[in-house]
Protein backbone atom coordinates (compact mmCIF):
# COMPACT_ATOMS: atom_id res chain seq x y z
CA UNK A 1 0.00 0.00 0.00
CA UNK A 2 1.37 3.43 -0.97
CA UNK A 3 1.47 5.92 1.88
CA UNK A 4 -0.84 8.23 -0.10
CA UNK A 5 -3.39 5.42 -0.30
CA UNK A 6 -3.43 5.27 3.48
CA UNK A 7 -5.10 8.67 3.52
CA UNK A 8 -7.79 7.42 1.16
CA UNK A 9 -8.73 4.47 3.39
CA UNK A 10 -11.99 4.40 5.20
CA UNK A 11 -12.18 7.86 6.75
CA UNK A 12 -13.12 6.58 10.19
CA UNK A 13 -10.15 4.18 10.26
CA UNK A 14 -7.80 6.99 9.24
CA UNK A 15 -9.17 9.38 11.86
CA UNK A 16 -8.85 6.66 14.49
CA UNK A 17 -5.25 6.07 13.37
CA UNK A 18 -4.58 9.80 13.82
CA UNK A 19 -6.17 9.77 17.28
CA UNK A 20 -4.22 6.66 18.31
CA UNK A 21 -0.99 8.28 17.11
CA UNK A 22 -1.69 11.42 19.17
CA UNK A 23 -2.53 9.40 22.29
CA UNK A 24 0.54 7.24 21.80
CA UNK A 25 2.78 10.28 21.38
CA UNK A 26 1.48 11.67 24.69
CA UNK A 27 2.10 8.34 26.43
CA UNK A 28 5.60 8.09 24.98
CA UNK A 29 6.55 11.58 26.18
CA UNK A 30 5.37 10.64 29.69
CA UNK A 31 7.18 7.27 29.56
CA UNK A 32 10.34 9.12 28.47
CA UNK A 33 10.34 11.28 31.61
CA UNK A 34 13.23 9.38 33.24
CA UNK A 35 15.37 9.61 30.09
CA UNK A 36 14.61 13.34 29.83
CA UNK A 37 15.44 13.84 33.51
CA UNK A 38 18.84 12.17 33.13
CA UNK A 39 19.59 14.23 30.02
CA UNK A 40 18.77 17.38 31.99
CA UNK A 41 20.81 16.59 35.12
CA UNK A 42 23.71 15.57 32.84
CA UNK A 43 23.80 19.16 31.65
CA UNK A 44 22.37 18.09 28.28
CA UNK A 45 25.57 16.19 27.58
CA UNK A 46 25.07 12.85 25.87
CA UNK A 47 28.14 11.39 27.57
CA UNK A 48 26.46 11.67 30.96
CA UNK A 49 23.28 10.15 29.53
CA UNK A 50 25.27 7.23 28.09
CA UNK A 51 27.15 6.71 31.37
CA UNK A 52 23.81 6.47 33.19
CA UNK A 53 22.56 3.81 30.77
CA UNK A 54 25.75 1.83 31.34
CA UNK A 55 25.94 2.32 35.13
CA UNK A 56 22.33 1.31 35.70
CA UNK A 57 22.94 -1.70 33.45
CA UNK A 58 20.08 -0.44 31.26
CA UNK A 59 17.48 -1.47 33.84
CA UNK A 60 15.07 1.12 32.45
CA UNK A 61 15.49 -0.42 29.01
CA UNK A 62 14.53 -3.80 30.43
CA UNK A 63 11.44 -2.26 32.04
CA UNK A 64 10.42 -0.73 28.73
CA UNK A 65 11.05 -4.05 26.98
CA UNK A 66 8.72 -5.71 29.48
CA UNK A 67 6.10 -3.03 28.80
CA UNK A 68 6.37 -3.69 25.06
CA UNK A 69 6.28 -7.47 25.48
CA UNK A 70 3.18 -7.50 27.70
CA UNK A 71 1.38 -4.99 25.49
CA UNK A 72 2.24 -6.74 22.23
CA UNK A 73 1.24 -10.14 23.63
CA UNK A 74 -2.13 -8.72 24.74
CA UNK A 75 -2.71 -7.17 21.32
CA UNK A 76 -1.84 -10.39 19.46
CA UNK A 77 -4.12 -12.49 21.64
CA UNK A 78 -6.98 -9.99 21.26
CA UNK A 79 -6.49 -9.76 17.49
CA UNK A 80 -6.53 -13.55 17.22
CA UNK A 81 -9.74 -13.79 19.26
CA UNK A 82 -11.50 -11.22 17.07
CA UNK A 83 -10.05 -12.55 13.78
CA UNK A 84 -8.51 -9.23 12.82
CA UNK A 85 -6.53 -10.93 10.05
CA UNK A 86 -9.74 -11.37 8.03
CA UNK A 87 -10.33 -7.63 7.75
CA UNK A 88 -12.16 -7.19 11.03
CA UNK A 89 -10.17 -3.97 11.59
CA UNK A 90 -12.86 -2.55 13.84
CA UNK A 91 -11.78 -5.06 16.50
CA UNK A 92 -8.03 -4.30 16.19
CA UNK A 93 -8.36 -1.41 18.63
CA UNK A 94 -9.46 -3.49 21.63
CA UNK A 95 -5.97 -4.86 22.31
CA UNK A 96 -4.67 -1.32 22.68
CA UNK A 97 -6.66 -0.99 25.91
CA UNK A 98 -4.07 -3.24 27.56
CA UNK A 99 -1.22 -1.15 26.11
CA UNK A 100 -2.71 2.05 27.50
CA UNK A 101 -3.28 0.38 30.88
CA UNK A 102 0.28 -1.00 31.11
CA UNK A 103 1.69 2.37 30.01
CA UNK A 104 -0.27 4.25 32.67
CA UNK A 105 0.92 1.80 35.35
CA UNK A 106 4.51 2.31 34.11
CA UNK A 107 4.11 6.11 34.25
CA UNK A 108 2.57 6.07 37.74
CA UNK A 109 5.43 3.91 39.04
CA UNK A 110 7.93 6.36 37.53
CA UNK A 111 6.19 9.32 39.20
CA UNK A 112 6.14 7.57 42.60
CA UNK A 113 9.88 6.87 42.54
CA UNK A 114 11.75 9.22 44.94
CA UNK A 115 13.84 11.78 43.09
CA UNK A 116 16.65 13.97 44.34
CA UNK A 117 16.51 16.30 41.33
CA UNK A 118 13.11 16.10 39.61
CA UNK A 119 12.69 16.98 35.95
CA UNK A 120 12.21 20.74 35.61
CA UNK A 121 10.01 21.84 32.72
CA UNK A 122 12.24 24.70 31.57
CA UNK A 123 11.78 26.38 28.21
CA UNK A 124 14.51 24.18 26.79
CA UNK A 125 12.85 21.04 28.12
CA UNK A 126 9.52 22.25 26.68
CA UNK A 127 11.15 22.51 23.26
CA UNK A 128 12.60 19.03 23.64
CA UNK A 129 9.30 17.47 24.73
CA UNK A 130 7.40 19.23 21.92
CA UNK A 131 9.76 17.90 19.26
CA UNK A 132 9.76 14.47 20.92
CA UNK A 133 5.95 14.48 20.77
CA UNK A 134 6.00 15.32 17.03
CA UNK A 135 8.55 12.60 16.25
CA UNK A 136 6.59 10.05 18.25
CA UNK A 137 3.35 11.06 16.50
CA UNK A 138 4.84 10.78 13.00
CA UNK A 139 6.54 7.48 13.86
CA UNK A 140 3.30 6.04 15.25
CA UNK A 141 1.31 7.03 12.17
CA UNK A 142 4.00 5.67 9.86
CA UNK A 143 4.15 2.32 11.68
CA UNK A 144 0.35 1.98 11.55
CA UNK A 145 0.48 2.53 7.79
CA UNK A 146 3.31 -0.01 7.51
CA UNK A 147 1.35 -2.60 9.49
CA UNK A 148 -1.81 -2.00 7.45
CA UNK A 149 0.21 -2.54 4.29
CA UNK A 150 2.35 -5.53 5.27
CA UNK A 151 1.21 -6.87 8.67
CA UNK A 152 -2.59 -6.53 8.74
CA UNK A 153 -2.81 -9.09 11.54
CA UNK A 154 -0.91 -6.67 13.78
CA UNK A 155 -2.65 -3.49 12.51
CA UNK A 156 -2.64 -0.61 15.02
CA UNK A 157 -1.10 -2.90 17.63
CA UNK A 158 2.29 -2.12 16.11
CA UNK A 159 2.49 1.00 18.29
CA UNK A 160 3.11 -1.24 21.32
CA UNK A 161 6.69 -1.51 20.03
CA UNK A 162 7.31 2.26 20.00
CA UNK A 163 8.43 2.69 23.65
CA UNK A 164 11.63 0.81 22.85
CA UNK A 165 12.60 3.66 20.51
CA UNK A 166 12.64 6.25 23.32
CA UNK A 167 16.27 5.76 24.46
CA UNK A 168 17.23 6.65 20.86
CA UNK A 169 14.63 9.35 20.28
CA UNK A 170 15.63 11.41 23.35
CA UNK A 171 19.28 11.99 22.28
CA UNK A 172 18.12 12.35 18.66
CA UNK A 173 15.82 15.22 19.61
CA UNK A 174 18.65 16.77 21.62
CA UNK A 175 21.01 16.68 18.61
CA UNK A 176 18.37 18.13 16.28
CA UNK A 177 17.86 21.09 18.62
CA UNK A 178 21.57 21.77 19.33
CA UNK A 179 21.91 24.61 16.74
CA UNK A 180 18.72 26.31 17.99
CA UNK A 181 19.77 25.96 21.62
CA UNK A 182 23.18 27.44 20.83
CA UNK A 183 21.53 30.52 19.26
CA UNK A 184 19.17 30.92 22.22
CA UNK A 185 22.03 30.51 24.70
CA UNK A 186 24.13 33.11 22.86
CA UNK A 187 21.21 35.54 22.95
CA UNK A 188 20.90 35.18 26.73
CA UNK A 189 24.65 35.52 27.21
CA UNK A 190 24.80 38.67 25.06
CA UNK A 191 21.94 40.19 27.07
CA UNK A 192 23.68 39.27 30.33
CA UNK A 193 26.97 40.81 29.21
CA UNK A 194 25.20 44.00 28.15
CA UNK A 195 23.57 44.26 31.57
CA UNK A 196 26.92 43.77 33.32
CA UNK A 197 28.52 46.37 31.03
CA UNK A 198 25.97 48.91 32.30
CA UNK A 199 27.21 48.30 35.87
CA UNK A 200 30.94 49.21 35.66
CA UNK A 201 31.24 49.70 39.44
CA UNK A 202 29.85 46.26 40.29
CA UNK A 203 32.36 44.16 42.26
CA UNK A 204 32.27 40.57 40.96
CA UNK A 205 33.62 37.67 43.01
CA UNK A 206 34.04 34.16 41.59
CA UNK A 207 34.11 31.11 43.86
CA UNK A 208 35.23 27.70 42.66
CA UNK A 209 36.61 24.45 43.99
CA UNK A 210 35.63 20.81 44.27
CA UNK A 211 33.69 21.32 47.49
CA UNK A 212 32.65 24.09 49.86
CA UNK A 213 31.61 26.52 47.09
CA UNK A 214 27.98 26.88 48.14
CA UNK A 215 28.77 27.17 51.85
CA UNK A 216 31.46 29.83 51.27
CA UNK A 217 29.08 31.70 48.94
CA UNK A 218 26.35 31.85 51.61
CA UNK A 219 28.78 32.83 54.39
CA UNK A 220 30.42 35.53 52.28
CA UNK A 221 27.01 36.88 51.31
CA UNK A 222 26.00 37.32 54.97
CA UNK A 223 29.32 39.00 55.74
CA UNK A 224 29.39 41.42 52.81
CA UNK A 225 25.72 42.30 53.33
CA UNK A 226 26.80 44.03 56.57
CA UNK A 227 28.19 46.83 54.37
CA UNK A 228 27.18 46.28 50.75
CA UNK A 229 24.07 45.56 48.66
CA UNK A 230 24.90 42.02 47.51
CA UNK A 231 23.49 39.74 44.82
CA UNK A 232 24.36 36.07 45.34
CA UNK A 233 23.70 33.30 42.83
CA UNK A 234 20.92 31.29 44.54
CA UNK A 235 20.71 27.53 45.07
CA UNK A 236 23.46 25.87 43.04
CA UNK A 237 23.22 28.15 40.01
CA UNK A 238 26.81 27.62 38.85
CA UNK A 239 26.53 26.86 35.11
CA UNK A 240 26.58 29.31 32.17
CA UNK A 241 22.79 29.37 31.85
CA UNK A 242 22.36 29.36 35.62
CA UNK A 243 24.57 32.43 36.06
CA UNK A 244 22.99 34.09 33.02
CA UNK A 245 19.63 33.68 34.75
CA UNK A 246 21.10 35.21 37.93
CA UNK A 247 22.30 38.28 36.00
CA UNK A 248 19.09 38.79 34.03
CA UNK A 249 16.60 37.94 36.80
CA UNK A 250 18.22 38.55 40.19
CA UNK A 251 20.88 41.24 39.67
CA UNK A 252 19.46 44.69 40.49
CA UNK A 253 20.83 48.09 39.35
CA UNK A 254 21.61 49.09 42.96
CA UNK A 255 23.59 45.91 43.76
CA UNK A 256 27.22 46.65 44.61
CA UNK A 257 28.58 43.10 44.67
CA UNK A 258 27.83 39.95 42.66
CA UNK A 259 28.95 36.63 44.18
CA UNK A 260 29.07 33.92 41.52
CA UNK A 261 29.51 30.24 42.34
CA UNK A 262 31.34 28.54 39.45
CA UNK A 263 30.90 24.81 38.87
CA UNK A 264 32.67 22.55 36.39
CA UNK A 265 32.65 19.01 35.09
CA UNK A 266 35.29 19.31 32.40
CA UNK A 267 38.23 21.45 31.27
CA UNK A 268 37.16 24.87 30.00
CA UNK A 269 33.97 25.18 32.06
CA UNK A 270 35.38 27.75 34.51
CA UNK A 271 37.10 29.68 31.73
CA UNK A 272 33.76 29.96 29.91
CA UNK A 273 32.05 31.26 33.06
CA UNK A 274 34.83 33.81 33.62
CA UNK A 275 34.33 35.21 30.10
CA UNK A 276 30.69 35.76 31.00
CA UNK A 277 31.13 37.19 34.52
CA UNK A 278 34.63 38.76 34.26
CA UNK A 279 35.25 38.45 38.02
CA UNK A 280 37.60 40.88 39.77
CA UNK A 281 38.28 38.72 42.84
CA UNK A 282 38.20 35.00 43.60
CA UNK A 283 38.12 32.30 46.24
CA UNK A 284 39.53 28.82 45.64
CA UNK A 285 37.98 26.38 48.12
CA UNK A 286 39.15 22.79 48.56
CA UNK A 287 40.18 20.88 45.45
CA UNK A 288 39.69 17.12 45.51
CA UNK A 289 38.48 14.33 43.27
CA UNK A 290 34.87 15.48 42.94
CA UNK A 291 33.58 14.68 39.42
CA UNK A 292 36.75 12.70 38.71
CA UNK A 293 34.63 10.55 36.40
CA UNK A 294 33.97 13.40 33.96
CA UNK A 295 37.35 15.16 34.34
CA UNK A 296 39.33 11.96 33.77
CA UNK A 297 42.28 12.89 36.00
CA UNK A 298 43.22 14.88 39.09
CA UNK A 299 45.48 17.04 36.90
CA UNK A 300 42.48 18.08 34.80
CA UNK A 301 40.52 19.02 37.94
CA UNK A 302 43.35 21.24 39.22
CA UNK A 303 43.85 22.80 35.79
CA UNK A 304 40.15 23.64 35.51
CA UNK A 305 39.97 25.29 38.96
CA UNK A 306 43.05 27.34 38.05
CA UNK A 307 41.10 28.82 35.13
CA UNK A 308 39.53 31.26 37.63
CA UNK A 309 42.98 32.37 38.85
CA UNK A 310 44.22 32.90 35.29
CA UNK A 311 41.12 34.92 34.37
CA UNK A 312 41.48 37.40 37.25
CA UNK A 313 43.27 40.77 36.84
CA UNK A 314 46.70 41.27 38.40
CA UNK A 315 45.32 43.41 41.24
CA UNK A 316 42.65 40.85 42.17
CA UNK A 317 42.26 39.58 45.71
CA UNK A 318 42.51 35.78 45.59
CA UNK A 319 41.99 33.65 48.70
CA UNK A 320 43.18 30.04 48.67
CA UNK A 321 42.34 27.14 51.00
CA UNK A 322 45.67 26.33 52.63
CA UNK A 323 44.35 23.08 54.12
CA UNK A 324 43.78 21.65 50.64
CA UNK A 325 46.92 20.24 49.00
CA UNK A 326 45.80 21.09 45.48
CA UNK A 327 44.53 24.56 46.36
CA UNK A 328 47.87 25.23 48.08
CA UNK A 329 49.62 24.14 44.88
CA UNK A 330 47.69 26.74 42.88
CA UNK A 331 48.60 29.38 45.47
CA UNK A 332 52.30 28.69 44.93
CA UNK A 333 51.91 28.94 41.15
CA UNK A 334 49.78 32.10 41.30
CA UNK A 335 51.69 35.29 40.34
CA UNK A 336 49.10 37.81 41.55
CA UNK A 337 50.36 40.17 44.24
CA UNK A 338 47.17 40.10 46.33
CA UNK A 339 47.03 36.36 46.95
CA UNK A 340 46.31 34.94 50.40
CA UNK A 341 46.59 31.46 51.83
CA UNK A 342 44.41 30.74 54.85
CA UNK A 343 44.68 27.65 57.01
CA UNK A 344 43.41 26.39 60.34
CA UNK A 345 46.67 24.63 61.09
CA UNK A 346 49.27 27.24 60.13
CA UNK A 347 49.85 30.95 60.54
CA UNK A 348 48.16 33.18 58.00
CA UNK A 349 47.21 36.85 57.72
CA UNK A 350 43.70 36.13 59.02
CA UNK A 351 43.63 33.50 61.77
CA UNK A 352 41.39 31.79 64.27
CA UNK A 353 42.44 31.16 67.88
CA UNK A 354 40.99 29.59 71.02
CA UNK A 355 38.71 27.35 69.00
CA UNK A 356 36.04 25.30 70.81
CA UNK A 357 34.05 22.74 68.80
CA UNK A 358 30.87 21.31 70.28
CA UNK A 359 27.64 19.69 69.20
CA UNK A 360 26.02 23.14 69.47
CA UNK A 361 28.42 24.99 67.20
CA UNK A 362 31.83 26.70 67.27
CA UNK A 363 33.35 29.41 69.46
CA UNK A 364 36.61 31.10 68.42
CA UNK A 365 38.54 34.33 68.20
CA UNK A 366 39.07 35.86 64.77
CA UNK A 367 42.41 37.66 64.51
CA UNK A 368 43.68 40.09 61.87
CA UNK A 369 46.99 41.85 62.40
CA UNK A 370 46.82 43.23 65.96
CA UNK A 371 43.05 43.06 66.26
CA UNK A 372 40.92 40.21 67.57
CA UNK A 373 37.20 39.62 68.06
CA UNK A 374 35.21 36.83 69.74
CA UNK A 375 32.90 34.87 67.44
CA UNK A 376 30.23 32.24 67.85
CA UNK A 377 28.24 30.28 65.24
CA UNK A 378 25.65 27.53 65.11
CA UNK A 379 27.48 25.93 62.18
CA UNK A 380 29.06 22.57 62.93
CA UNK A 381 32.45 21.16 62.09
CA UNK A 382 36.01 22.13 61.33
CA UNK A 383 35.29 22.45 57.62
CA UNK A 384 32.73 25.20 58.33
CA UNK A 385 35.28 27.06 60.42
CA UNK A 386 37.60 26.99 57.41
CA UNK A 387 34.76 28.22 55.18
CA UNK A 388 34.25 31.12 57.61
CA UNK A 389 37.98 31.90 57.51
CA UNK A 390 38.02 31.93 53.70
CA UNK A 391 35.02 34.24 53.61
CA UNK A 392 36.32 36.52 56.37
CA UNK A 393 39.64 36.94 54.54
CA UNK A 394 37.84 38.18 51.41
CA UNK A 395 35.50 40.39 53.48
CA UNK A 396 38.45 42.05 55.25
CA UNK A 397 40.10 42.80 51.91
CA UNK A 398 36.83 44.44 50.85
CA UNK A 399 37.03 46.80 53.85
CA UNK A 400 34.80 45.13 56.41
CA UNK A 401 35.97 45.43 60.01
CA UNK A 402 36.15 42.57 62.49
CA UNK A 403 33.07 43.73 64.38
CA UNK A 404 30.95 43.59 61.21
CA UNK A 405 32.30 40.12 60.43
CA UNK A 406 31.62 38.89 63.97
CA UNK A 407 28.01 40.13 63.73
CA UNK A 408 27.62 38.27 60.44
CA UNK A 409 29.03 35.06 61.92
CA UNK A 410 26.33 35.16 64.63
CA UNK A 411 23.67 35.25 61.88
CA UNK A 412 24.96 32.17 60.04
CA UNK A 413 22.54 29.26 59.86
CA UNK A 414 23.14 25.76 58.47
CA UNK A 415 22.32 25.44 54.78
CA UNK A 416 19.71 22.83 53.94
CA UNK A 417 21.19 19.33 53.54
CA UNK A 418 24.72 20.50 54.36
CA UNK A 419 25.34 19.12 57.84
CA UNK A 420 22.06 20.64 58.97
CA UNK A 421 21.05 19.53 62.51
CA UNK A 422 17.38 18.59 62.98
CA UNK A 423 15.89 17.55 66.34
CA UNK A 424 13.27 14.80 66.13
CA UNK A 425 12.01 13.16 69.33
CA UNK A 426 14.94 11.26 70.88
CA UNK A 427 17.04 11.63 67.74
CA UNK A 428 19.25 14.36 66.30
CA UNK A 429 19.52 14.14 62.51
CA UNK A 430 22.63 15.54 60.84
CA UNK A 431 21.42 16.11 57.29
CA UNK A 432 24.49 16.13 55.05
CA UNK A 433 22.65 14.57 52.13
CA UNK A 434 23.17 17.18 49.41
CA UNK A 435 26.40 15.66 48.14
CA UNK A 436 29.60 14.19 49.50
CA UNK A 437 33.32 14.13 48.91
CA UNK A 438 36.26 12.55 50.70
CA UNK A 439 37.11 15.59 52.81
CA UNK A 440 33.48 16.48 53.54
CA UNK A 441 32.71 12.94 54.70
CA UNK A 442 35.66 13.04 57.13
CA UNK A 443 34.46 16.39 58.46
CA UNK A 444 30.92 15.05 58.93
CA UNK A 445 32.23 12.08 60.91
CA UNK A 446 34.29 14.43 63.09
CA UNK A 447 31.06 16.25 63.95
CA UNK A 448 29.34 12.92 64.63
CA UNK A 449 32.08 12.08 67.17
CA UNK A 450 31.19 15.12 69.26
CA UNK A 451 27.90 13.42 70.21
CA UNK A 452 29.70 10.97 72.48
CA UNK A 453 26.66 10.51 74.74
CA UNK A 454 24.44 9.16 71.96
CA UNK A 455 24.17 6.06 69.78
CA UNK A 456 25.66 7.04 66.43
CA UNK A 457 24.16 5.83 63.13
CA UNK A 458 25.26 6.71 59.61
CA UNK A 459 23.06 6.24 56.53
CA UNK A 460 25.06 6.51 53.33
CA UNK A 461 25.46 5.21 49.76
CA UNK A 462 29.13 6.16 49.93
CA UNK A 463 30.81 8.72 47.71
CA UNK A 464 30.16 8.66 43.95
CA UNK A 465 31.37 10.15 40.66
CA UNK A 466 34.97 9.23 41.47
CA UNK A 467 35.71 7.00 38.50
CA UNK A 468 38.50 4.49 39.08
CA UNK A 469 39.21 5.99 42.53
CA UNK A 470 35.72 5.22 43.84
CA UNK A 471 36.50 1.79 45.32
CA UNK A 472 39.61 2.94 47.20
CA UNK A 473 38.02 6.08 48.61
CA UNK A 474 34.88 4.29 49.78
CA UNK A 475 36.93 1.55 51.43
CA UNK A 476 38.80 4.26 53.36
CA UNK A 477 35.46 5.87 54.19
CA UNK A 478 34.31 2.51 55.56
CA UNK A 479 37.33 2.40 57.88
CA UNK A 480 36.45 5.85 59.24
CA UNK A 481 32.83 4.79 59.74
CA UNK A 482 34.07 1.81 61.76
CA UNK A 483 35.88 4.13 64.19
CA UNK A 484 32.88 6.43 64.66
CA UNK A 485 29.53 4.65 64.30
CA UNK A 486 27.51 2.13 66.26
CA UNK A 487 25.42 1.18 63.20
CA UNK A 488 25.88 1.79 59.47
CA UNK A 489 23.05 1.57 56.97
CA UNK A 490 24.35 1.27 53.40
CA UNK A 491 22.03 2.51 50.65
CA UNK A 492 22.08 0.95 47.17
CA UNK A 493 24.63 -1.51 45.80
CA UNK A 494 26.85 1.00 44.03
CA UNK A 495 29.49 1.17 46.82
CA UNK A 496 28.19 -1.53 49.15
CA UNK A 497 31.13 -3.93 48.76
CA UNK A 498 33.80 -1.23 49.16
CA UNK A 499 32.13 0.22 52.26
CA UNK A 500 31.68 -3.23 53.79
CA UNK A 501 35.31 -4.11 53.11
CA UNK A 502 36.46 -0.94 54.87
CA UNK A 503 34.11 -1.50 57.82
CA UNK A 504 35.20 -5.12 58.31
CA UNK A 505 38.89 -4.19 58.08
CA UNK A 506 38.16 -1.57 60.75
CA UNK A 507 36.92 -4.35 63.10
CA UNK A 508 33.30 -3.23 62.79
CA UNK A 509 30.68 -5.84 63.72
CA UNK A 510 29.16 -7.29 60.53
CA UNK A 511 25.85 -7.65 62.37
CA UNK A 512 25.66 -3.86 62.67
CA UNK A 513 25.95 -3.31 58.91
CA UNK A 514 22.54 -3.03 57.26
CA UNK A 515 22.09 -3.11 53.48
CA UNK A 516 19.13 -1.43 51.77
CA UNK A 517 18.06 -0.87 48.16
CA UNK A 518 17.03 2.78 48.51
CA UNK A 519 16.68 5.66 50.95
CA UNK A 520 13.05 4.87 51.80
CA UNK A 521 14.00 1.35 52.85
CA UNK A 522 16.93 2.80 54.85
CA UNK A 523 14.52 5.05 56.77
CA UNK A 524 12.34 2.03 57.56
CA UNK A 525 15.36 0.14 58.89
CA UNK A 526 16.31 3.19 60.95
CA UNK A 527 12.85 3.27 62.56
CA UNK A 528 13.27 -0.39 63.50
CA UNK A 529 16.59 0.39 65.23
CA UNK A 530 15.33 3.33 67.28
CA UNK A 531 14.27 2.54 70.86
CA UNK A 532 12.27 5.11 72.87
CA UNK A 533 14.52 4.91 75.95
CA UNK A 534 17.78 5.64 74.06
CA UNK A 535 19.28 8.82 72.55
CA UNK A 536 20.51 8.78 68.96
CA UNK A 537 22.34 10.92 66.44
CA UNK A 538 21.86 9.96 62.79
CA UNK A 539 24.11 11.21 59.99
CA UNK A 540 22.68 11.16 56.48
CA UNK A 541 25.89 11.35 54.47
CA UNK A 542 25.15 11.88 50.77
CA UNK A 543 22.11 10.99 48.72
CA UNK A 544 22.63 9.30 45.38
CA UNK A 545 21.97 11.51 42.38
CA UNK A 546 19.16 10.25 40.15
CA UNK A 547 21.59 8.97 37.51
CA UNK A 548 22.61 6.25 40.01
CA UNK A 549 19.07 4.95 40.53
Amino acid sequence: MEFAEFFSLDKIHFLIALLISVINAVLLVLIAKKFLQILQISGYKIRGYAVWLADTKAKYLSRILMLCFLSLASVLVTNALFDVANNHLEFSYFGLIFYVYFSIVFIINMVKMPQKTPLVQTRRMSRITTLLFLICFVTSLFLIWLADAYLPFLSTGVITLTPILLPIFVPLVHFILVPLEWLIRQNYIIRARRKLAKMPNLIKIGITGSFGKTSVKHILNIMLSQKYDVCMSPHSFNTPMGLTKVILKYLKPDNQILIAEMGARQIGDISYLCKLIEPQHGIITGIGLQHFETFGSEENIIKTKNELVLALPQDAVIVFNGDSKNSKLLFKECENKNKFLVSLGKKSEVEVENVEFSKNGIKFDLKYKDESVSCQTNLLGQHNLLNILLSASMAIKLDLNLEQISNAIKELEPINHRLQPIQKDNMIILDDAYSSNEEGAKAALDVLKTFDDKIKICITPGIVELGKEEGRINENFGKLLAKTCDFVIIVNKVNAESLKKGLISGKFSEGKIIFTENLEEAKQKLNQLIKPDEQYVVLFENDLPDNYT
